[in-house]
């Protein structure tokens, strides 16, 4: 399938803070795009979300209020996986649990086109599942997307043990189109960068339990000891802890190592609604932060 933006259509399942920053990437990119949330509440939200960036933008002088227009009027809302049949590609970024991706799967293939390709957002899961779930394996795959989308210059192209290299080279191209640098990887729990990542997440999270050093001086020893743009504990926060958990639960059952079990700590901050930024509180109090 060969990339022209013009008639070529994506569609994201999914408008919460993955999902509206996929579908923001993929409009402002020049593609028409549709974005389905299960709710006209969440969908809502989620457009709001992506038209304040794009505002933001404008009063940034990054974009000319022109181009926002152009950008919003690529962008459209539904409550309903049916308006998706005409789409080209799929992205899913739904909420990290099989089960669920497992039902819409499926369901997105009955009505798709069959040259459609279906490209998941997940950080951890088996992409082969979801694929064997439907008539078309050759044509799924991941595409995963580092939050904020629209910033993050990375995406993990996923390849699965069906998916043919013709949907590898359309979505290597696709990827490129929306300004990202693809890596490839194999359909491995946590691809390459949260197999690397977690661990490093999961000692700065033990450190603290343990009472080895405060949370301010973990990050402050990360940022300047190793040059990295935030330290462990705050990047957790902006990631999510209900989002690392997943991760970390995710590989530690496909590979028993040690080293991915998730802290209690942490299950005991998400079984009490700390998530980090998105819920107001993690390791930091974001609750008073516009």
């Amino acid at each position: 399938m060969a990339i022209r933006k013009a008639g070529f259509k994506v569609g994201v399942i999914g408008c919460g803070l993955m999902g509206s920053g996929i579908a923001q990437t993929c409009a402002q990119s020049g593609y028409e795009t549709v974005v389905r949330e299960v709710n006209q509440e969440l969908l809502d939200k989620g457009l709001a979300r992506i038209y304040s960036a794009w505002e933001m933008m404008v009063n940034k002088g990054k974009i000319t209020q022109g181009q926002a227009d152009e950008h919003k009027a690529r962008l459209h809302g539904t409550v309903r996986l049916e308006d998706l049949a005409d789409c080209d590609i799929v992205i899913e970024a739904i909420i990290e649990n099989m089960e669920e991706k497992l039902r819409l799967f499926p369901a997105l293939d009955a009505i798709l086109k069959p040259e459609a390709l279906i490209l998941s957002n997940t950080s951890s899961l088996n992409i082969t599942q979801m694929g064997a779930v439907t008539k078309r394996p050759e044509q799924v795959c991941g595409l995963h997307f580092f939050n904020p989308a629209p910033v993050m210059k990375l995406v993990e192209i996923v390849k699965t043990l069906s998916t043919s290299e013709q949907t590898i080279e359309t979505v290597r191209e696709f990827a490129i189109s929306l300004g990202k640098t693809p890596v490839l990887a194999k359909d491995t729990a946590g691809f390459i960068v949260n197999f690397l990542l977690i661990p490093y997440l999961l000692a700065a999270i033990r450190m603290l339990e343990n009472g080895m050093a405060s949370r301010e001086d973990i990050d402050t020893a990360m940022k300047y000891g190793c040059g990295y743009p935030m330290g462990p504990l705050t990047l957790l926060d902006y990631v999510g802890l209900d989002t690392t958990l997943w991760a970390a639960e995710a590989i530690y059952e496909e590979y028993k190592e040690p080293l991915y079990a998730p802290p209690p700590l942490l299950r005991r901050m998400v079984n009490a609604g700390m998530l980090g930024r998105k819920s107001g509180k993690g390791f930091y109090d974001y609750s008073e932060t516009k």
